[in-house]
């Protein structure tokens, strides 16, 4: 297990989007004594997408060459790797999309993302490094979790749902024991239930020594759910990440009946505040999240008797971040001249959750004028027949598709390809021959991007440690 000295890492880097907390970014802020978070989300997709791009810099085979489990690199880089690039207009090769069980080659391309992912952002340095994880992003998470506690990761966050199980996995895998989690499938009774389950065994014949065990900070945006995940969790948690709704991507629901403001946002009250009081009672260290990138936010938190802030907006400009510098300078120059809007779509996301989107001139145009495709998959949700078979759909995917699967129509409205749309944002969008055009971008951000304004302006080009000079201004974070 990690040990921190007394005085707690101010800052935790928020992790963001598909690859914008990429490696790079989680490094430079862990070599300045901060929290540095890759996101741990279609880390397998990012992976072999990078491979057939080149692996520009050979960082992701340097990786490889570390990964303790003989024979799967070369496995994969053999499969993927195109030394030339991919030439324009060629589509990526993609991954059979998870469901409840997939074969043990599958979980290693996740498995081994994950180890590259956490080895490069710890290569150089005795940082702390963390991996953020979607609890909704359900089918992965095991071998997400093994993989990253194979590359020595510091801190497990997650968000997107109730984590409470994920204490015992970190457990488990900390002696290769096999781990299971509760597989959310519609359609099951009352008193059934099914389960995800990942072996270590089935990888390796012989693990090595035991693993650290990291520590675990769930997201939460209520004091009672804290409370509840640090005493029926299924093992130890040491932390919180307390989120409010002005955060970036996805966002707890109001509490009580779902009011809509004039755009169709939903709306927030004093119900959504976290009580912080209650919070402190825990006698747990908890960081606050959303609306927290400046000074003040920092100096006012420490007050309140946090740990510390949680920041992701003003990280995901700065140079390190994996933003497509195209996207990321289309976004800032947007914000200075005063044209871009954050709208939080209660309908975007086919969790269901509210999900923020950065609305740039043209974009929804360009949205609207998408055909829809699912050929990622990982936000598809399990449904179980009357028959019994379990299928997998999402809101997302083409409607005759999923009115077919037994979907209503009603729930495909306004639906966005998250999958698709935030591999984009950071250059890997999938090229489309039916479209004759690459994919949409999509792009998330917490409310903090509305006031980058005076920022980008004093700082067009700017690095992860302009970010942590700006935040430290008036508070040492050392």
């Amino acid at each position: 297990m990690i040990s921190f000295p007394e005085s707690l890492p101010r800052i935790i880097q928020g992790g963001m989007g598909v690859a914008v907390s990429n490696w790079r970014l989680a490094n430079a802020v862990g070599r300045m004594g901060q929290i540095g978070v890759v996101s741990g989300t279609m880390l397998d997709t990012v992976l072999v997408r990078r491979l057939q791009d080149g692996d520009p810099g050979g960082h992701v085979r340097r990786a490889i060459a570390h990964f303790p489990i003989s024979g799967v690199g070369d496995e994969i880089i053999g499969r993927y790797f195109n030394p030339l690039g991919r030439a324009p207009g060629t589509p990526y090769k993609t991954l059979p999309m998870y469901k409840q069980v997939v074969s043990v080659a599958r979980q290693r391309v996740t498995v081994l993302a994950n180890f590259v992912e956490v080895w490069l952002a710890k290569e150089g340095h005795s940082g702390t490094i963390g991996i953020n994880l979607l609890t909704k992003v359900q089918m992965p998470n095991l071998a997400s979790l093994y993989g990253a506690m194979l590359g020595d990761v510091d801190v497990v966050i997650m968000g997107a749902g109730i984590p409470r199980e994920i204490p015992g996995v970190l457990d488990a895998f900390t002696e290769h024991r096999p781990a299971k989690l509760r597989f959310e499938v519609e359609g099951l009774g009352r008193e059934e239930s099914m389960d995800l389950a990942f072996d270590p065994a089935e990888h390796w014949e012989q693990p090595g020594r035991p693993l650290r065990r990291p520590l675990f900070f769930p997201v939460v945006s209520a004091a009672s759910l804290a409370a509840t995940l640090a005493r029926k969790s299924n093992g130890r948690v040491d932390g919180f990440v307390v989120e409010g709704p002005t955060a970036g991507g996805h966002n707890a629901p109001p509490r009580g009946a779902l009011q809509l403001n004039s755009i169709g946002e939903p709306v927030y009250g004093e119900r959504d505040v976290v009580d912080l009081e209650k919070m402190r009672e825990l006698g747990l260290p908890f960081w606050l999240a959303g609306g927290t990138g400046s000074p003040e936010a920092l100096e006012s938190a420490l007050a309140a008797g946090a740990a510390g802030i949680q920041v992701g907006t003003l990280f995901a400009y700065c140079e390190e971040s994996g933003l497509d510098p195209v996207v990321k300078q289309r976004v800032l120059a947007a914000v200075v001249a005063g044209e871009a809007t954050l709208r939080t779509d209660p309908r975007a996301s086919p969790t269901g959750y509210p999900f923020k989107i950065v609305e740039l001139p043209g974009d929804a145009e360009q949205a609207a004028a998408r055909t829809r495709s699912c050929d990622l998959g990982y936000l598809r949700v399990a449904v179980r027949s009357e028959s019994g078979r379990v299928f997998y759909r999402c809101s997302a995917e083409p409607v005759d598709a999923y009115v077919a699967k037994g979907g209503a129509i009603a729930d495909t409205d306004g639906r966005r390809c998250l999958c698709n749309g935030l591999t984009a944002s950071v250059g890997q969008a999938q090229w489309r021959a039916s479209d004759g055009a690459a994919e949409v971008t999509l792009v998330t951000s917490g409310d903090d991007v509305l006031a980058l304004g005076a920022f980008a302006r004093a700082h067009p080009v700017y690095t992860a440690a302009d970010v942590i000079a700006h935040l430290s201004a008036s508070v040492s974070v050392e």
